[in-house]
C-alpha cells in the first residue's frame, strides 16, 4: 500500500495563499492498493502447476479544501447543480485582473482568481489471473499457460458543477464601440463587471460519472528442446486478445458521418453513442482483432567450449490502448450574446436553459448548443479499428565469446518492424484537398482565391461565396475554408482516436563486455549503434517514440522521419562491488561486509530537433500545417550545443539562415527531424549502496541509498525553436537576450540538481 497527500503546494497545486473556500488550488491525494496470491502444486515429480491472481486498486482524489460549500445559503447564487454535503464547491471565478496573472495582479488593479477548477475522483481497478504448466519430457520442457487482465476506470466529475464565472472589460465598456480599447487606451474593467455580477462566459455542469473498461486474454505453448548437447531450440505460439476501451453505458460520444446534426441545420456529422437507446446506434463504435497469433523461434548453437551463437525471431502484439479519463463528462458552457451583454447576471442566478441534464444522448451535442458558432467539435472520434492491437516482428543474431576465465564479449544485430501502433496524427477527417477546392473552382495557386479561402463569408472579401453558408445559422465570421470543410460545423481536424496507423522501424548493433575482478567487483560496458524511424507512432505507443508531427496527412508515407527519442550512439557504465567479510573482529566485520556499491552513468547521442514551423498560415487554406524548408550546405547551429563555450546572455545557438519559409500555399519539403539538428548530449550519472541483513530465515532488513546526478552536472535548457523568424530581443539596459530563435533561458535548467533517496524495508 502506498499513499500520498498534498492539499496546498505552490509546486503541485499552484497555491497562491487565499483562504479556504475561495482558494484556487486543489489537492492531490493517491493511494495505491495491491493484492498478490501465488501458488505452485507438483503434480508429478516432472510437472508443476503455477496459479496467481492479483488485484491493484488506485484511487485518485482532486479534492478542493471544501467540499461541501453551499453557493445558495453563503452566495445567494441560486441553480448550482451540486450543494452542500453532495460535493459542492466554491464557483471559479476568473478574468479579474486587467493584465497579469494570478496569483498576481498588476497594470490596474483587480484581485486574483478564486475557486478550484477541474476536480475528480477517479477509481484505476486491475483484477488478473495467471496459470502455468511446466512438465519436463526427455529432452524436452513444455510449458502451457494463460492469463487474463481486465481493466476499469471511474471517473466521478465534479468540474463546473458550482459553475465557473469568467468576467471581463466588455460588460463595463463603452457599447456602441464594440471594443474594450481605443487608441491603445483601455475601456473596461474586469472587476467592475464582477461587482456588477456581470458574467461574460462560463459552464454550468451538472454532475457526471463514467466508467470505461476492457478486457485482454492471453494463451501460450511452448517447448524447450535440447536437440543435442551443442544445440537448444526453442519455439512457441502465442494467442492474444484485446478489447478496445468501451463506456459500461456507451456514454462515450463520437462522430457519425451520416447522421444529421440538428444543431448544425441537418448538416451530417451528428453525434452518436454506442448502447441500445435513444440516442445510440445500438453498434460498436470499433471490431476488436480475432488474428493475434504470435510464432516465436530461437535457438543457441555451441560453436566450440567458448562461443555461442545466438539468433531468434518472434511476432508480438500489444494490447488494445488502456482505459482512462474518459469524454463522456458534462459540458455546458455559455457565452454572452455579444460584446457588451453579460450572459447572466449573479443576483438572479443560474438560468434553468443553461443547465443540461447529464447524460445527453442529442445527436446535435456538438457544436455546443449554448455557442453553435464556436464550431466546437465533439471531444473524441473512435476509429472503427481501435480494437486493433500493435504487431511488432523483432529477430536477433548474435555471437557471444570468452576471451578469458572472466571476460565475455558478445555482439548481436538486434532489429523489428511494428505497424499498427495508435496514432492520431495521420488522419485528419476535416481537412481541405486541392482536389475539394477544385470542386469549387479554387487554387491555392492563385493569389486571389487564397484570398477569397481567408475571407469570412459574411463580408466582400469571400467575393463570390460572400453569404453561401453550408447550413443555416453558420457563423459569418467564420472564413470561407471552413465553410468548404467536409463538416464546417467543427473547427477541429477531428482526428480519430486509437487510429491504429502508425509504424516503426529498429536496426541496431549491439556490443557487451563483461569482466569480473576479483574480491566482488564486477564491470560491464554496452555500446549500441541504432537507427529508430517512426511514421506518425505517438510517444507512449510505439516505444521508439514519435512527435506525431505530421506534415501532409494525405500523403501519409512522406512523414516516415527519425524519432523524436531517436540517440544513435549510446554507452553505458555498469560498475558494482560487494564489501567482503573483514577478519579481526567479528562485529566489525558484521557491519561492514556485504554492502554493496553500484554505479550506472549513461552518455549518449542528443535528441533530434523538431523543424521550424512554416509561417505562411497554410492551416487556414488546407487546415494542415507544414515545415519550413532546410536550406542545402547551411549549419542548422550558429553555435555547438556541446561545446561548453556558450554564453546564453550573449549566444543564440540555432541558424536561422538554414531554414527557408515555403511558398504561400505550398507544403514545405523538409523532413520532421534531421541527423545533425540535435538537442546537446545529456549525460546520465547514478550510483546507489545498500545491503539486505539478514536477521532470521523469513525476516531481513535491507537499506539502500540511491543518488541521481552524482556529479551536480548543471545542464542548460533547451534552446528556443519552432519559429525560425521570431525577432531576436533584447533587455534595453543590458542588452542580455530574452528571446529568439535559438535562444537559451538562463532562468531555468533541464535537470535537477544531485539528489538522494533513501529506501529501508523491513520483510518478514
Amino acid at each position: 500500500t502506498n499513499a500520498t497527500g498534498s492539499q496546498y503546494s505552490q509546486q503541485l497545486n499552484g497555491s497562491e495563499g487565499l483562504p479556504a473556500p475561495i482558494t484556487a488550488t486543489r489537492g492531490t491525494f493517491t493511494q495505491s492498493y495491491t493484492w498478490r496470491v501465488n501458488t505452485d502444486y507438483t503434480v508429478a515429480p516432472t510437472m508443476l502447476l503455477h496459479l496467481g491472481a492479483g488485484f491493484v486498486f488506485y484511487p485518485f482524489n482532486d479534492n478542493a479544501p471544501t467540499l461541501d460549500y453551499d453557493s445558495t445559503k453563503s452566495l445567494g447564487l441560486v441553480g448550482a447543480t451540486v450543494l452542500g454535503a453532495a460535493g459542492g464547491r466554491f464557483p471559479q471565478i476568473t478574468g479579474l485582473c486587467q493584465t497579469g496573472a494570478s496569483p498576481a495582479c498588476t497594470g490596474f488593479g483587480g484581485t486574483a482568481n478564486m475557486g478550484p477548477g477541474a476536480q475528480a475522483r477517479s477509481f484505476l481497478t486491475t483484477p488478473t489471473g495467471n496459470t502455468s504448466l511446466s512438465w519436463v519430457k526427455d529432452n524436452h520442457t513444455y510449458k502451457f499457460g494463460a492469463e487474463v487482465r481486465v481493466q476499469g476506470f471511474e471517473g466521478k466529475y465534479f468540474t463546473g458543477t458550482n459553475g465557473q464565472y469568467a468576467f471581463s472589460s466588455g460588460q463595463t465598456a463603452q457599447p456602441y464601440i464594440g471594443s474594450s480599447t481605443v487608441g491603445g487606451g483601455n475601456l473596461g474593467f474586469p472587476y467592475a463587471s464582477f461587482l456588477l455580477g456581470q458574467v461574460n462566459n462560463g459552464l454550468i455542469n451538472s454532475f457526471s460519472t463514467a466508467r470505461t473498461g476492457k478486457t485482454q486474454w492471453g494463451f501460450f505453448a511452448q517447448d524447450n528442446w535440447k536437440i543435442t548437447r551443442k544445440l537448444t531450440l526453442d519455439y512457441g505460439l502465442r494467442y492474444d486478445y484485446s478489447t478496445y476501451p468501451r463506456e459500461q453505458y456507451g456514454r462515450l460520444p463520437t462522430l457519425s458521418p451520416t447522421l444529421a446534426n440538428p444543431t448544425a441545420g441537418g448538416h451530417p456529422g451528428g453525434t452518436t453513442f454506442e448502447g441500445d437507446g435513444a440516442g445510440h446506434c445500438n453498434c460498436s463504435f470499433a471490431k476488436n482483432y480475432p488474428f493475434a497469433f504470435g510464432p516465436r523461434i530461437g535457438l543457441a548453437y555451441q560453436i566450440n567450449s567458448k562461443t555461442v551463437l545466438r539468433a531468434g525471431y518472434g511476432l508480438i502484439y500489444n494490447g488494445t490502448p488502456g482505459v482512462g479519463q474518459t469524454n463522456a463528462a458534462s459540458n455546458n458552457p455559455f457565452l454572452a450574446p455579444n460584446f457588451y451583454t453579460a450572459a447572466l447576471t449573479l443576483q438572479n442566478g443560474i438560468p434553468s436553459n443553461y443547465v443540461s441534464p447529464w447524460p445527453s444522448f442529442d445527436p446535435g451535442k456538438y457544436p455546443l448548443i449554448s455557442n453553435p458558432a464556436g464550431l466546437a467539435g465533439p471531444p473524441v472520434v473512435v476509429d472503427q479499428n481501435a480494437g486493433r492491437p500493435a504487431r511488432q516482428g523483432t529477430w536477433s543474431i548474435g555471437l557471444q565469446r570468452e576471451l578469458s576465465r572472466n571476460l565475455v564479449v558478445e555482439a548481436s544485430y538486434v532489429g523489428n518492424r511494428g505497424v499498427w501502433w495508435p496514432s492520431s496524427g495521420l488522419n485528419n477527417y476535416n481537412a481541405l484537398t486541392p482536389q475539394i477546392l477544385a470542386s469549387y473552382g479554387l487554387d491555392v495557386n492563385s493569389a486571389a482565391d487564397r484570398a477569397i479561402l481567408r475571407g469570412t463569408v459574411g463580408t466582400a472579401a469571400a467575393g463570390r461565396f460572400q453569404n453561401k453558408f453550408p447550413y443555416a445559422g453558420f457563423p459569418t465570421t467564420a472564413t470561407v475554408a471552413q465553410s468548404l470543410r467536409v463538416y464546417p460545423q467543427f473547427a477541429s481536424g477531428l482526428s480519430p482516436l486509437w487510429s491504429p496507423q502508425g509504424k516503426t522501424w529498429y536496426d541496431s548493433l549491439q556490443m557487451k563486455v563483461t569482466q569480473r575482478f576479483s574480491h566482488g567487483l564486477d564491470f560491464t560496458y554496452t555500446f549500441t549503434y541504432q537507427k529508430e524511424l517512426v511514421l506518425g507512432a505517438d510517444s507512449d505507443s510505439a516505444g521508439l517514440g514519435g512527435s506525431g508531427a505530421v506534415n501532409d496527412v494525405f500523403n501519409r508515407n512522406t512523414n516516415k522521419q527519425i524519432s523524436s527519442f531517436s540517440r544513435p550512439l549510446v554507452s553505458v557504465i555498469a560498475v558494482n562491488y560487494r564489501l567482503p567479510a573483514l577478519g579481526g573482529n567479528k562485529y566489525l566485520s558484521f557491519a561492514a561486509r556485504d554492502w554493496t556499491l553500484g554505479a550506472v552513468l549513461q552518455y549518449a547521442s542528443g535528441v533530434p530537433i523538431l523543424s521550424p514551423s512554416g509561417q505562411k498560415n497554410l492551416n487556414t487554406l488546407y487546415f494542415r500545417n507544414t515545415f519550413a524548408n532546410r536550406v542545402a550546405g547551411v549549419n542548422p547551429f550558429l553555435k555547438d550545443l556541446n561545446c561548453h563555450c556558450l554564453d546564453p546572455d550573449k549566444d543564440l545557438v540555432l541558424n536561422p539562415a538554414a531554414w527557408q519559409d515555403p511558398a504561400d500555399g505550398q507544403f514545405g519539403t523538409a523532413a520532421a527531424y534531421y541527423n545533425d539538428y540535435r538537442y546537446q548530449r545529456r549525460p546520465s550519472e547514478n550510483i546507489n549502496f545498500g545491503r539486505v541483513f539478514r536477521i532470521r530465515e523469513k525476516m531481513s532488513l535491507s537499506m539502500r541509498m540511491e543518488f541521481s546526478n552524482i556529479f551536480n552536472r548543471t545542464q542548460m535548457a533547451n534552446p528556443t525553436v519552432g519559429n525560425a523568424l521570431a525577432a531576436t530581443t533584447r533587455n534595453a539596459s543590458t542588452t542580455v537576450l530574452t528571446g529568439g530563435f535559438g535562444f537559451i533561458n538562463r532562468g531555468s535548467v533541464f535537470s535537477t540538481p544531485r539528489q538522494g533517496t533513501g529506501v529501508v524495508r523491513f520483510s518478514f
